[in-house]
Protein backbone atom coordinates (compact mmCIF):
# COMPACT_ATOMS: atom_id res chain seq x y z
CA UNK A 1 0.00 0.00 0.00
CA UNK A 2 1.25 3.41 -0.74
CA UNK A 3 1.22 6.69 0.69
CA UNK A 4 1.63 9.19 -1.88
CA UNK A 5 1.92 13.58 -1.14
CA UNK A 6 1.25 12.62 2.44
CA UNK A 7 -1.87 11.24 2.44
CA UNK A 8 -3.12 7.71 3.20
CA UNK A 9 -6.38 7.06 0.86
CA UNK A 10 -8.90 5.29 3.11
CA UNK A 11 -11.77 5.15 0.47
CA UNK A 12 -15.08 6.63 -0.83
CA UNK A 13 -15.64 7.46 -4.59
CA UNK A 14 -17.83 5.80 -6.88
CA UNK A 15 -21.56 5.80 -6.90
CA UNK A 16 -23.35 6.81 -4.00
CA UNK A 17 -20.73 7.95 -2.41
CA UNK A 18 -18.52 11.11 -1.57
CA UNK A 19 -15.06 12.61 -2.75
CA UNK A 20 -11.85 10.13 -1.79
CA UNK A 21 -11.26 10.18 1.32
CA UNK A 22 -7.55 11.06 2.63
CA UNK A 23 -5.95 11.09 6.29
CA UNK A 24 -3.17 14.06 6.38
CA UNK A 25 -0.05 12.36 7.09
CA UNK A 26 0.71 15.85 9.01
CA UNK A 27 -2.69 15.61 11.08
CA UNK A 28 -1.69 12.03 11.89
CA UNK A 29 -0.84 12.68 15.48
CA UNK A 30 -4.06 14.19 16.07
CA UNK A 31 -5.75 11.02 17.16
CA UNK A 32 -8.66 9.06 15.83
CA UNK A 33 -11.64 6.52 16.68
CA UNK A 34 -12.37 3.74 14.70
CA UNK A 35 -16.05 2.90 15.85
CA UNK A 36 -18.84 0.40 14.48
CA UNK A 37 -21.31 -2.61 15.83
CA UNK A 38 -19.73 -6.20 15.91
CA UNK A 39 -19.05 -7.52 12.03
CA UNK A 40 -19.26 -3.97 10.01
CA UNK A 41 -15.69 -3.87 9.35
CA UNK A 42 -13.67 -2.16 12.22
CA UNK A 43 -10.67 -4.87 11.19
CA UNK A 44 -10.66 -4.16 8.32
CA UNK A 45 -10.16 -0.03 8.63
CA UNK A 46 -7.56 -0.59 11.45
CA UNK A 47 -5.29 -2.42 8.86
CA UNK A 48 -6.14 -0.57 6.11
CA UNK A 49 -4.43 2.43 8.26
CA UNK A 50 -1.84 0.37 9.87
CA UNK A 51 -0.83 -0.40 6.28
CA UNK A 52 -1.19 3.36 5.13
CA UNK A 53 1.39 4.83 8.43
CA UNK A 54 3.70 1.73 7.55
CA UNK A 55 4.11 2.38 3.97
CA UNK A 56 4.75 5.90 4.80
CA UNK A 57 7.49 5.36 7.46
CA UNK A 58 5.60 5.26 10.41
CA UNK A 59 6.13 2.70 12.59
CA UNK A 60 3.08 1.13 14.70
CA UNK A 61 1.45 -0.78 17.83
CA UNK A 62 -1.93 -2.34 17.92
CA UNK A 63 -3.55 -5.17 19.71
CA UNK A 64 -4.57 -8.29 17.86
CA UNK A 65 -7.80 -9.14 19.87
CA UNK A 66 -9.40 -12.15 17.97
CA UNK A 67 -5.96 -12.98 16.05
CA UNK A 68 -7.14 -12.11 12.77
CA UNK A 69 -4.63 -9.27 12.06
CA UNK A 70 -1.87 -11.43 12.45
CA UNK A 71 -1.79 -12.11 8.68
CA UNK A 72 -0.46 -8.35 8.12
CA UNK A 73 3.06 -10.09 7.73
CA UNK A 74 1.74 -11.69 4.67
CA UNK A 75 0.57 -10.17 1.28
CA UNK A 76 -2.56 -10.48 0.02
CA UNK A 77 -3.99 -13.44 -2.39
CA UNK A 78 -5.06 -12.72 -5.87
CA UNK A 79 -7.48 -15.86 -5.28
CA UNK A 80 -10.46 -16.55 -3.72
CA UNK A 81 -14.05 -15.11 -3.02
CA UNK A 82 -12.49 -12.27 -1.00
CA UNK A 83 -10.30 -11.42 -3.78
CA UNK A 84 -12.79 -10.77 -6.08
CA UNK A 85 -14.49 -8.52 -3.24
CA UNK A 86 -11.92 -6.10 -2.74
CA UNK A 87 -11.51 -6.43 -6.84
CA UNK A 88 -15.05 -4.96 -7.44
CA UNK A 89 -14.61 -2.51 -4.24
CA UNK A 90 -11.21 -1.68 -5.55
CA UNK A 91 -12.49 -0.89 -9.50
CA UNK A 92 -15.78 1.20 -7.73
CA UNK A 93 -13.32 3.74 -5.76
CA UNK A 94 -10.84 3.99 -8.69
CA UNK A 95 -7.90 2.10 -7.08
CA UNK A 96 -5.25 0.37 -8.38
CA UNK A 97 -5.09 -2.91 -5.93
CA UNK A 98 -1.93 -4.71 -5.25
CA UNK A 99 -1.23 -6.80 -2.78
CA UNK A 100 2.04 -6.25 -0.72
CA UNK A 101 3.08 -7.77 3.17
CA UNK A 102 3.85 -5.18 5.77
CA UNK A 103 6.66 -5.53 8.26
CA UNK A 104 5.51 -7.04 11.16
CA UNK A 105 7.42 -7.76 14.51
CA UNK A 106 5.42 -10.31 16.91
CA UNK A 107 4.91 -9.68 20.04
CA UNK A 108 3.39 -11.77 23.03
CA UNK A 109 3.35 -10.99 26.84
CA UNK A 110 3.11 -15.00 27.28
CA UNK A 111 6.10 -15.84 24.65
CA UNK A 112 4.10 -18.05 22.79
CA UNK A 113 2.82 -16.37 19.16
CA UNK A 114 5.71 -13.37 19.18
CA UNK A 115 8.69 -11.87 21.61
CA UNK A 116 8.06 -11.85 25.51
CA UNK A 117 6.96 -8.15 25.81
CA UNK A 118 8.08 -7.30 29.60
CA UNK A 119 8.13 -4.39 31.77
CA UNK A 120 8.80 -3.92 35.57
CA UNK A 121 7.18 -3.59 38.86
CA UNK A 122 8.88 -0.37 39.27
CA UNK A 123 8.14 0.72 35.84
CA UNK A 124 4.92 -0.32 35.97
CA UNK A 125 4.47 2.38 39.35
CA UNK A 126 1.84 1.85 41.99
CA UNK A 127 -1.21 3.73 40.16
CA UNK A 128 -1.09 1.42 37.42
CA UNK A 129 -0.56 -1.63 38.95
CA UNK A 130 -3.30 -1.12 42.05
CA UNK A 131 -5.78 -0.60 38.95
CA UNK A 132 -4.42 -3.69 37.81
CA UNK A 133 -5.12 -5.47 41.15
CA UNK A 134 -8.28 -3.59 41.68
CA UNK A 135 -7.13 -2.18 45.23
CA UNK A 136 -8.90 -0.83 47.43
CA UNK A 137 -7.45 3.04 48.32
CA UNK A 138 -6.55 2.36 51.73
CA UNK A 139 -4.76 -1.08 50.28
CA UNK A 140 -3.15 1.46 47.33
CA UNK A 141 -1.89 3.52 50.08
CA UNK A 142 -0.20 0.60 51.52
CA UNK A 143 1.17 -0.31 47.63
CA UNK A 144 2.80 3.40 47.89
CA UNK A 145 4.36 2.68 50.91
CA UNK A 146 5.85 -0.85 49.50
CA UNK A 147 7.30 1.69 46.38
CA UNK A 148 8.66 4.39 48.33
CA UNK A 149 10.18 2.32 50.63
CA UNK A 150 11.77 0.11 48.17
CA UNK A 151 12.89 3.87 46.02
CA UNK A 152 14.88 4.97 49.52
CA UNK A 153 16.20 1.29 50.88
CA UNK A 154 17.72 0.87 47.17
CA UNK A 155 15.91 -2.64 46.61
CA UNK A 156 14.70 -2.62 43.05
CA UNK A 157 11.17 -3.97 42.28
CA UNK A 158 11.63 -5.70 39.17
CA UNK A 159 9.17 -8.92 39.03
CA UNK A 160 6.35 -10.19 41.37
CA UNK A 161 8.49 -11.80 43.62
CA UNK A 162 10.28 -8.84 44.77
CA UNK A 163 7.12 -6.86 45.44
CA UNK A 164 6.01 -9.66 47.30
CA UNK A 165 9.01 -10.10 49.37
CA UNK A 166 8.60 -6.48 50.07
CA UNK A 167 5.55 -6.65 51.55
CA UNK A 168 6.46 -9.77 53.85
CA UNK A 169 8.83 -6.96 55.19
CA UNK A 170 6.29 -4.86 54.99
CA UNK A 171 4.44 -6.92 57.16
CA UNK A 172 6.73 -8.15 59.71
CA UNK A 173 8.00 -4.54 60.63
CA UNK A 174 4.33 -2.69 60.01
CA UNK A 175 4.72 -0.87 63.60
CA UNK A 176 7.81 0.96 62.90
CA UNK A 177 6.56 1.56 58.91
CA UNK A 178 3.48 3.09 60.17
CA UNK A 179 5.44 5.52 62.54
CA UNK A 180 6.80 7.06 59.63
CA UNK A 181 4.69 6.21 56.77
CA UNK A 182 1.06 5.89 58.31
CA UNK A 183 -1.01 2.91 59.28
CA UNK A 184 0.07 0.25 57.22
CA UNK A 185 -2.22 -2.67 58.17
CA UNK A 186 -1.88 -6.62 57.57
CA UNK A 187 -5.31 -7.08 56.34
CA UNK A 188 -4.46 -4.33 53.53
CA UNK A 189 -0.98 -6.13 53.04
CA UNK A 190 -3.07 -9.67 53.05
CA UNK A 191 -5.31 -8.65 50.63
CA UNK A 192 -2.57 -7.30 47.96
CA UNK A 193 -0.59 -10.69 48.61
CA UNK A 194 -3.96 -12.20 47.43
CA UNK A 195 -4.42 -10.33 44.76
CA UNK A 196 -1.11 -10.90 43.22
CA UNK A 197 -1.70 -14.61 43.58
CA UNK A 198 -4.63 -13.86 41.42
CA UNK A 199 -2.49 -12.08 38.47
CA UNK A 200 0.22 -14.97 38.98
CA UNK A 201 -2.00 -18.20 38.30
CA UNK A 202 -3.45 -15.74 35.52
CA UNK A 203 -0.11 -15.93 34.22
CA UNK A 204 0.42 -12.12 35.17
CA UNK A 205 4.08 -12.44 36.30
CA UNK A 206 5.04 -13.06 33.08
CA UNK A 207 4.78 -9.40 32.45
CA UNK A 208 6.74 -8.51 35.16
CA UNK A 209 10.92 -8.86 34.59
CA UNK A 210 13.85 -8.50 32.91
CA UNK A 211 15.37 -7.98 30.07
CA UNK A 212 12.33 -4.64 29.63
CA UNK A 213 11.11 -3.24 26.68
CA UNK A 214 12.82 -1.15 25.17
CA UNK A 215 10.65 1.55 23.49
CA UNK A 216 13.15 2.14 20.56
CA UNK A 217 12.30 -1.87 19.53
CA UNK A 218 8.55 -0.54 18.98
CA UNK A 219 9.84 2.59 16.34
CA UNK A 220 11.97 0.28 14.30
CA UNK A 221 11.39 0.42 10.31
CA UNK A 222 12.72 -2.05 7.66
CA UNK A 223 15.07 -1.67 4.81
CA UNK A 224 13.11 -0.30 2.71
CA UNK A 225 12.12 2.74 5.34
CA UNK A 226 8.30 0.92 5.81
CA UNK A 227 7.47 1.45 9.56
CA UNK A 228 7.77 -1.87 11.69
CA UNK A 229 4.08 -2.74 12.63
CA UNK A 230 3.98 -4.30 16.01
CA UNK A 231 1.40 -7.03 16.87
CA UNK A 232 0.36 -8.25 20.14
CA UNK A 233 -1.22 -11.29 20.01
CA UNK A 234 -3.62 -9.91 22.65
CA UNK A 235 -6.30 -13.13 22.27
CA UNK A 236 -5.64 -15.14 25.08
CA UNK A 237 -4.45 -11.81 27.08
CA UNK A 238 -8.49 -10.62 26.79
CA UNK A 239 -9.32 -13.50 29.37
CA UNK A 240 -8.11 -10.73 31.86
CA UNK A 241 -9.45 -7.23 30.39
CA UNK A 242 -8.06 -5.40 32.93
CA UNK A 243 -4.76 -6.68 32.55
CA UNK A 244 -5.16 -6.36 28.88
CA UNK A 245 -6.13 -2.17 29.60
CA UNK A 246 -3.66 -1.36 32.28
CA UNK A 247 -0.27 -2.76 29.98
CA UNK A 248 -1.68 -0.69 27.10
CA UNK A 249 -2.07 2.00 29.05
CA UNK A 250 1.06 1.90 30.30
CA UNK A 251 2.47 1.48 27.19
CA UNK A 252 0.75 4.86 26.44
CA UNK A 253 2.36 6.51 29.56
CA UNK A 254 5.87 5.01 28.85
CA UNK A 255 5.99 6.58 25.07
CA UNK A 256 4.79 10.13 26.81
CA UNK A 257 7.30 10.13 29.47
CA UNK A 258 10.10 8.70 27.28
CA UNK A 259 9.83 10.58 23.81
CA UNK A 260 10.77 14.53 23.70
CA UNK A 261 8.86 17.09 21.74
CA UNK A 262 8.41 17.41 18.57
CA UNK A 263 5.27 19.94 17.90
CA UNK A 264 3.48 19.00 14.73
CA UNK A 265 5.68 17.06 12.34
CA UNK A 266 5.01 16.72 8.55
CA UNK A 267 3.90 12.41 10.06
CA UNK A 268 4.03 11.17 12.97
CA UNK A 269 6.51 9.53 14.80
CA UNK A 270 4.44 6.47 16.06
CA UNK A 271 0.94 5.27 15.93
CA UNK A 272 -0.69 3.56 18.80
CA UNK A 273 -4.12 1.83 17.98
CA UNK A 274 -6.02 1.04 21.09
CA UNK A 275 -8.53 -2.35 20.40
CA UNK A 276 -11.48 -2.66 22.68
CA UNK A 277 -11.01 0.81 23.97
CA UNK A 278 -14.46 0.76 26.47
CA UNK A 279 -11.85 -1.71 28.86
CA UNK A 280 -9.72 1.10 29.54
CA UNK A 281 -12.71 3.06 31.34
CA UNK A 282 -14.58 0.75 32.24
CA UNK A 283 -15.18 1.08 36.12
CA UNK A 284 -12.41 3.54 35.98
CA UNK A 285 -11.63 5.69 38.94
CA UNK A 286 -11.33 9.20 37.99
CA UNK A 287 -7.70 9.51 38.45
CA UNK A 288 -6.63 6.88 35.78
CA UNK A 289 -9.41 8.68 33.76
CA UNK A 290 -7.67 11.61 34.12
CA UNK A 291 -4.45 10.56 33.11
CA UNK A 292 -5.71 9.02 29.88
CA UNK A 293 -7.33 12.47 29.10
CA UNK A 294 -4.08 13.90 30.38
CA UNK A 295 -1.60 11.79 28.21
CA UNK A 296 -4.16 12.19 25.16
CA UNK A 297 -3.85 15.50 25.07
CA UNK A 298 -0.18 16.16 25.09
CA UNK A 299 1.26 12.57 23.82
CA UNK A 300 0.73 14.26 20.35
CA UNK A 301 3.24 17.38 20.66
CA UNK A 302 5.25 13.76 21.29
CA UNK A 303 4.78 12.67 17.24
CA UNK A 304 2.43 10.37 18.65
CA UNK A 305 -1.07 9.22 17.59
CA UNK A 306 -3.50 7.19 19.51
CA UNK A 307 -6.57 5.56 17.26
CA UNK A 308 -9.23 4.39 20.05
CA UNK A 309 -11.37 1.22 18.64
CA UNK A 310 -14.56 0.57 20.25
CA UNK A 311 -18.34 -0.77 19.15
CA UNK A 312 -19.91 2.08 20.17
CA UNK A 313 -18.28 6.60 20.54
CA UNK A 314 -20.05 6.47 23.80
CA UNK A 315 -17.73 3.89 25.31
CA UNK A 316 -15.24 6.78 25.39
CA UNK A 317 -15.17 9.67 28.27
CA UNK A 318 -16.63 13.04 26.39
CA UNK A 319 -13.26 14.87 27.53
CA UNK A 320 -11.29 12.69 25.21
CA UNK A 321 -13.54 11.93 22.10
CA UNK A 322 -13.34 15.50 21.88
CA UNK A 323 -9.73 15.05 20.86
CA UNK A 324 -10.29 12.48 18.08
CA UNK A 325 -10.11 14.95 14.75
CA UNK A 326 -10.24 11.58 12.38
CA UNK A 327 -12.89 9.56 12.45
CA UNK A 328 -14.28 6.39 10.65
CA UNK A 329 -17.75 5.71 11.99
CA UNK A 330 -19.33 2.50 11.07
CA UNK A 331 -22.35 1.18 10.95
CA UNK A 332 -24.46 1.59 14.74
CA UNK A 333 -28.06 -0.44 15.50
CA UNK A 334 -30.45 1.27 16.88
CA UNK A 335 -32.41 -1.77 18.46
CA UNK A 336 -33.19 -0.04 22.03
CA UNK A 337 -33.93 3.34 23.47
CA UNK A 338 -30.33 3.82 24.14
CA UNK A 339 -29.24 3.02 21.18
CA UNK A 340 -31.09 5.53 19.65
CA UNK A 341 -29.93 7.92 21.47
CA UNK A 342 -26.13 7.18 21.07
CA UNK A 343 -26.88 7.15 17.79
CA UNK A 344 -28.31 10.69 17.58
CA UNK A 345 -25.01 11.80 19.91
CA UNK A 346 -23.11 9.69 17.40
CA UNK A 347 -24.00 12.18 14.72
CA UNK A 348 -24.10 15.64 16.29
CA UNK A 349 -20.28 15.26 16.32
CA UNK A 350 -19.81 15.43 12.86
CA UNK A 351 -19.48 18.35 10.54
CA UNK A 352 -22.85 18.16 8.51
CA UNK A 353 -23.35 17.48 5.03
CA UNK A 354 -26.29 19.00 2.91
CA UNK A 355 -26.39 15.85 0.64
CA UNK A 356 -27.81 13.36 3.24
CA UNK A 357 -28.60 13.22 6.96
CA UNK A 358 -25.87 11.68 9.22
CA UNK A 359 -28.35 9.76 11.51
CA UNK A 360 -29.42 8.02 8.67
CA UNK A 361 -26.10 7.39 7.24
CA UNK A 362 -24.37 5.78 10.52
CA UNK A 363 -27.70 3.55 10.90
CA UNK A 364 -27.96 2.43 6.96
CA UNK A 365 -24.01 1.93 5.63
CA UNK A 366 -23.49 -1.81 4.99
CA UNK A 367 -20.22 -3.91 6.09
CA UNK A 368 -17.09 -2.08 4.61
CA UNK A 369 -19.04 1.56 4.46
CA UNK A 370 -18.17 3.48 7.37
CA UNK A 371 -19.49 7.52 7.40
CA UNK A 372 -15.40 9.51 7.90
CA UNK A 373 -14.55 12.99 8.63
CA UNK A 374 -10.95 13.51 8.52
CA UNK A 375 -9.10 16.37 9.40
CA UNK A 376 -8.34 18.92 6.62
CA UNK A 377 -5.89 21.94 6.23
CA UNK A 378 -5.84 24.22 9.42
CA UNK A 379 -6.62 21.24 11.62
CA UNK A 380 -10.66 21.58 10.68
CA UNK A 381 -12.83 18.75 10.45
CA UNK A 382 -13.87 17.36 6.97
CA UNK A 383 -17.35 17.54 6.59
CA UNK A 384 -18.86 14.07 7.03
CA UNK A 385 -19.27 11.79 4.40
CA UNK A 386 -20.45 7.87 3.48
CA UNK A 387 -17.17 6.07 2.22
CA UNK A 388 -16.13 2.52 1.21
CA UNK A 389 -13.10 1.75 2.83
CA UNK A 390 -10.64 0.58 0.21
CA UNK A 391 -9.24 -3.45 0.56
CA UNK A 392 -6.49 -3.93 2.11
CA UNK A 393 -3.22 -5.54 0.34
CA UNK A 394 -1.80 -7.54 3.24
CA UNK A 395 -3.75 -10.71 4.13
CA UNK A 396 -6.94 -10.15 5.82
CA UNK A 397 -7.20 -13.36 8.63
CA UNK A 398 -5.23 -15.17 10.50
CA UNK A 399 -1.90 -16.84 10.14
CA UNK A 400 -0.96 -20.84 10.54
CA UNK A 401 1.47 -21.54 13.38
CA UNK A 402 4.43 -22.63 10.72
CA UNK A 403 3.79 -18.62 8.92
CA UNK A 404 4.17 -17.46 12.65
CA UNK A 405 7.10 -19.59 13.19
CA UNK A 406 9.20 -18.57 10.17
CA UNK A 407 8.17 -14.58 10.52
CA UNK A 408 9.07 -14.35 14.10
CA UNK A 409 12.32 -16.33 13.44
CA UNK A 410 13.22 -13.43 10.48
CA UNK A 411 12.70 -10.63 12.83
CA UNK A 412 15.49 -8.26 13.49
CA UNK A 413 14.77 -8.74 17.39
CA UNK A 414 15.23 -12.38 17.51
CA UNK A 415 16.71 -13.69 20.07
CA UNK A 416 16.97 -10.15 22.69
CA UNK A 417 13.97 -10.75 24.57
CA UNK A 418 13.62 -14.85 24.86
CA UNK A 419 16.17 -15.42 28.00
CA UNK A 420 15.14 -14.00 31.25
CA UNK A 421 17.20 -12.38 33.45
CA UNK A 422 17.37 -12.17 36.95
CA UNK A 423 19.54 -9.96 39.10
CA UNK A 424 19.60 -9.12 42.27
CA UNK A 425 16.28 -7.19 42.98
CA UNK A 426 14.53 -6.92 46.36
CA UNK A 427 14.05 -10.13 47.04
CA UNK A 428 17.36 -11.12 46.70
CA UNK A 429 18.64 -8.18 49.18
CA UNK A 430 15.91 -8.85 51.55
CA UNK A 431 16.61 -12.67 51.25
CA UNK A 432 20.56 -11.57 52.25
CA UNK A 433 19.63 -9.20 54.91
CA UNK A 434 17.30 -11.86 56.63
CA UNK A 435 20.33 -14.74 56.48
CA UNK A 436 22.47 -11.55 58.05
CA UNK A 437 20.09 -11.08 61.02
CA UNK A 438 19.50 -14.64 61.61
CA UNK A 439 23.42 -15.13 62.01
CA UNK A 440 23.96 -12.30 63.89
CA UNK A 441 20.83 -13.72 66.82
CA UNK A 442 22.29 -16.88 66.61
CA UNK A 443 25.42 -15.44 67.66
CA UNK A 444 23.94 -14.25 70.57
CA UNK A 445 22.18 -17.36 71.21
CA UNK A 446 22.13 -20.25 69.80
CA UNK A 447 19.55 -22.20 70.88
CA UNK A 448 16.67 -20.88 68.77
CA UNK A 449 19.06 -20.65 65.51
CA UNK A 450 16.94 -23.72 64.30
CA UNK A 451 14.00 -22.18 64.20
CA UNK A 452 14.85 -18.66 63.07
CA UNK A 453 15.90 -20.29 59.97
CA UNK A 454 13.00 -22.51 59.89
CA UNK A 455 10.68 -19.02 59.79
CA UNK A 456 12.65 -17.11 57.29
CA UNK A 457 12.20 -20.04 54.73
CA UNK A 458 8.52 -19.93 55.60
CA UNK A 459 8.69 -16.27 54.64
CA UNK A 460 10.41 -15.96 52.14
CA UNK A 461 10.87 -18.43 49.90
CA UNK A 462 7.38 -20.27 50.63
CA UNK A 463 8.07 -23.51 49.63
CA UNK A 464 8.00 -25.09 53.17
CA UNK A 465 7.30 -28.87 53.95
CA UNK A 466 3.96 -27.85 56.14
CA UNK A 467 3.74 -31.53 57.59
CA UNK A 468 7.09 -30.49 59.35
CA UNK A 469 6.68 -29.11 62.63
CA UNK A 470 8.69 -26.52 63.29
CA UNK A 471 11.75 -27.43 65.51
CA UNK A 472 11.85 -27.27 68.97
CA UNK A 473 13.85 -25.65 71.41
CA UNK A 474 14.38 -26.22 75.38
CA UNK A 475 15.68 -22.34 75.57
CA UNK A 476 13.36 -19.57 75.99
CA UNK A 477 12.56 -18.30 72.25
CA UNK A 478 14.86 -14.43 72.21
CA UNK A 479 13.44 -11.83 70.38
CA UNK A 480 13.46 -12.71 66.41
CA UNK A 481 15.12 -10.63 63.90
CA UNK A 482 12.03 -8.03 63.48
CA UNK A 483 11.42 -8.04 67.13
CA UNK A 484 15.42 -7.21 67.76
CA UNK A 485 14.89 -4.39 65.08
CA UNK A 486 11.59 -2.98 66.55
CA UNK A 487 13.06 -2.70 69.72
CA UNK A 488 16.15 -0.99 68.55
CA UNK A 489 14.40 1.42 66.14
CA UNK A 490 11.80 2.42 69.39
CA UNK A 491 14.82 2.83 71.49
CA UNK A 492 16.22 5.49 68.99
CA UNK A 493 12.72 7.40 69.08
CA UNK A 494 14.40 8.74 72.46
CA UNK A 495 17.24 10.24 71.15
CA UNK A 496 17.60 13.22 69.03
CA UNK A 497 19.08 11.26 66.10
CA UNK A 498 15.86 8.69 66.57
CA UNK A 499 13.44 12.03 66.17
CA UNK A 500 15.14 12.68 63.20
CA UNK A 501 14.51 9.46 61.72
CA UNK A 502 10.67 10.22 62.59
CA UNK A 503 10.91 13.46 60.92
CA UNK A 504 12.17 11.81 57.68
CA UNK A 505 15.26 14.46 58.19
CA UNK A 506 18.45 11.84 58.43
CA UNK A 507 19.35 8.88 56.43
CA UNK A 508 16.90 5.61 55.87
CA UNK A 509 13.77 4.11 57.98
CA UNK A 510 16.32 0.66 57.97
CA UNK A 511 19.89 -0.56 58.49
CA UNK A 512 21.12 -1.37 55.20
CA UNK A 513 23.27 -4.34 54.82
Amino acid sequence: MSSDQGVIFVGGGGDGYGVPQNLLLRYGNRHGLIAGATGTGKTVTLQVLAEGFSAAGVPVVLSDVKGDLAGMGIAGSAEGKLHEAFTKRAATIGLDLHYEACPVTYWDLFGEQGHPIRTTVSEMGPLLLARMLDLSEPQEGVLNVAFRLADEEALPLLDLKDLQAMLVFIGENAQAISTRYGLVSTSSIGAIQRRLLVLENQGGEQLFGEPALALADLMLVDAAGRGRVNLLAADKLMQNPRLYATFLLWLLSELFEELPEVGDPEKPKLVFFFDEAHLLFDDAPKALVDKVEQVARLIRSKGVGVYFITQNPADVPENILGQLGNRVQHALRAFTARDQKDLRMAAQTYRDNPRFATEDAIRDVGTGEAVTSFLEAKGIPGMVERTLIRPPASRLGPISPEERTRLIAASPLRGRYEAVIDRDSAYEKLRARADAAAREAAAEDPAPRAEQEFNKARRYDGKVDRAAPAPRTTSRRSDSATEAFTKSFARQLGSTAGQAIVRGVLGSLFRKR
